[in-house]
């Protein structure tokens, strides 16, 4: 079971990084072409857990969610050299999916939002969580949280 941290956390990290989410729309008419839509066995989760055995990849750490997959990355250029990377599986994946969504319209939707994040501009609060969120990301450091918003946000 996984631990608990009782009371009020934060989690910190040094530096700029980047917030990806990247989420999809269900198709629950057509499963299996939604399935290989999203890349199948070889989907996000299989590329996210190359990318974290990897510490130049700059993945710093990520949150599996459904519909929304939240990714912490190093820097801009860490997630656009995994994106263009043709070693990787994910160019391949994506050609494959703008192929299909051009030709079907019950592709699987799939949406993506980028943020670059300041260092120090941010705010990670958690109360009776496990370790989530930034707080799972490479480097982060997860702390008693005893300050106001405003002093964690150092506005």
């Amino acid at each position: 079971m996984t631990k608990i941290n009782k009371g009020k956390w934060t989690a910190e990290i040094e530096g700029d990084f980047v917030v990806f989410l990247i989420g999809a729309r269900p198709s629950p008419r057509h499963p299996l072409s939604w399935f290989r839509d999203l890349g199948g066995r070889r989907g996000m989760k299989h590329m996210l857990d190359r990318l974290s055995a990897d510490p130049e990849s700059g993945l710093l750490g990520y949150v599996m969610g459904f519909p929304v997959i939240v990714q912490y990355w190093r820097s801009f250029e860490h997630l656009e050299a995994f994106a263009a990377n043709a070693a990787e599986a994910h160019p391949a994946a994506q050609k494959g999916y703008w192929r299909r969504a051009s030709r079907h319209g019950h592709a699987a939707g799939i949406w993506h939002e980028t943020f670059l994040v300041n260092a120090g501009r941010y705010e990670a609060v958690y109360g009776n969580m496990p370790v989530f969120g930034l707080g799972t990301a490479r480097g982060a450091t997860v702390k008693r949280a005893t300050t106001t918003a405003r002093e964690r946000l150092r506005a």
